[in-house]
């Protein structure tokens, strides 16, 4: 409000000094002569002043032409002008609305629209580090592998996007199962990009698919540095790749190495079952029952799993049932409300042949929920007792379609594993795998119920160990036969 205010009282000042002005000229007196060539011209002042006015006016006019025609001169030589910038503005506004039409077409999925505007907009703006991009990404939205392909190795020309087109590639050669082709472009990626978490994942997934350990824990290490991995997440996984790397060992004969990683990996991440366990047996190996002996019982009171009982009765194979009883006490105290130990302890009374004990013990977990495991106990106690066999038989059956109790599972894709392995076999996800019950409906049913872990296998109560069938079960067209130790029968 106030500044139209402003410039009306500014307007009808301007006019008013012109008038006033004008009034003075046209009250003046005097008057000038122009003589040319014999021909005298008088004007007024007001004339004078008019005249000059339109000399100026046509001077500058003409000065304006000759620039004009000289702009015209040099855009049609090539050289930048007024008007060549003009027309080039005009291109870069047409080629960006093509380039932003391209990309909104790639967001709501129509690749071949996407692609005919990447096209546009390359004519226009002529520059392929945009539209290279968007015509690869369109290209594969549409399912044209070979264009896709071909505009990202048009990227790799350029070291802007030179990492673009890496990734590019190596995301086709994965989609087409080149594991090896992948994994030495993800090594190229992270080369030009090493603080890059997609490919820092995609590389270290690649190297333990292919079983290159060490270029894994190098990776790993490489995202801790770079601030992408917290410490303790770090040293899970570090862990998870030495107890592989020590697999490998021992596969290839390298014993004393393979023996080291194991018990470095347990040392990083003493919650991990497998790595207690390979590290129990590399201090047996040792001579060192009192090093494996404290590895399990650290394990086992984080969370007691079958393996860790199985690989504490490893440390002594020759001892008798009641020796093992009262050796597994420091265990069986660790987590005396859980059901790996209410089952620990049955079998174990079961190889002493104390059968009430067993039968005490196994009664202690929740009836509403047994598991295939549980259930088969339950059967060698009743046979060990001197039941029928239709009550044995009973309790096999009801084995057969139970639940298997916690299993291997990968917390991404819910896919059950018969036993642990540092990357899931279904979604390729690493670390992923956690001893669990599945969910309900991803229960697997078995075709047959498990035999007692080897821990009452192992026990030789008397001199003599005979096994004998105790039940044999058709399911579908197969029959199961299950075995156990004479002395529980």
């Amino acid at each position: 409000m106030l500044w139209s205010l402003i410039k009306i009282l500014a307007f009808v000042a301007v006019v008013t000094a012109a008038t006033y002005g004008g009034i003075m000229l046209l009250e003046m007196e005097g008057s000038a002569t122009i003589d040319i060539g014999g021909q005298a011209a008088n004007f007024s002042v007001i004339e004078m002043v008019i005249g000059i006015i339109i000399l100026v006016t046509f001077v500058w006019f003409i000065f304006k032409l000759m620039g004009l025609a000289l702009a015209m001169l040099k855009f049609l030589n090539g050289d930048e002008t007024a008007i060549s910038r003009y027309f080039l503005r005009n291109r870069e506004r047409k080629g960006y609305e093509a380039l932003s039409e391209g990309m909104m077409a790639l967001a709501s999925g129509e690749g071949r629209l996407a692609m005919a505007k990447a096209q546009r907009a390359e004519k226009f703006l002529e520059r392929p580090a945009l539209t290279n991009l968007l015509t690869a990404q369109a290209a594969e939205l549409a399912g044209d592998r070979k264009t896709a392909e071909l505009t990202y190795r048009k990227l790799l020309e350029d070291d802007k996007t030179r990492f673009v087109g890496v990734r590019g590639i190596m995301k086709q050669k994965l989609q087409d199962g080149d594991i090896d082709m992948a994994l030495l472009l993800a090594q190229k990626a992270f080369s030009i990009k090493p603080k890059h978490v997609e490919m820092q994942d995609t590389l270290l997934r690649l190297q333990a698919e292919k079983s290159d350990w060490k270029g894994a824990r190098e990776t790993l290490t490489a995202k801790l540095k770079t601030g992408q991995l917290p410490r303790n997440i770090h040293r899970r996984r570090d862990a998870v790749l030495a107890l592989s790397e020590a697999k490998g060992m021992f596969a290839d004969g390298a014993k004393f190495e393979g023996q080291n990683a194991a018990i470095e990996a347990n040392l990083m991440s003493p919650d991990l079952v497998p790595a207690a366990v390979m590290a129990a047996q590399a201090h047996v190996d040792k001579g060192s029952s009192r090093a494996a002996t404290r590895v399990i019982k650290k394990a086992w009171n984080v969370a007691p799993h079958p393996d860790l009982a199985a690989a504490f009765s490893a440390i002594e194979p020759d001892e008798n049932a009641t020796a093992r009883i009262a050796r597994f006490h420091l265990l069986t105290k660790l987590h005396p409300d859980h059901p790996e130990t209410f089952m620990l302890l049955a079998e174990l009374n079961i190889a002493a042949e104390d059968f009430p004990e067993a039968r005490r013990a196994i009664t202690k977990l929740d009836v509403t929920h047994s598991t295939s495991r549980s259930l088969t106990i339950m059967a060698a106690i009743e046979r060990g007792e001197g039941s029928a066999d239709v009550v044995v038989s009973g309790w096999l059956a009801k084995a057969l379609s139970a639940s298997r109790g916690p299993q291997w599972i990968c917390d991404s894709c819910q896919h059950i594993h018969p036993v642990w392995a540092p990357i899931c076999v279904n979604c390729s996800g690493f670390d992923t795998l956690a001893w669990r019950e599945p969910p309900k409906g991803e229960v697997v049913i078995s075709t047959g119920f498990e035999m007692l872990p080897l821990i009452v296998g192992q026990i030789e109560a008397s001199k003599n160990t005979l096994e004998v069938e105790i039940a044999e079960a058709e399911v579908a067209d197969d029959v199961a036969v299950t075995t156990i130790p004479d002395e529980v029968r």
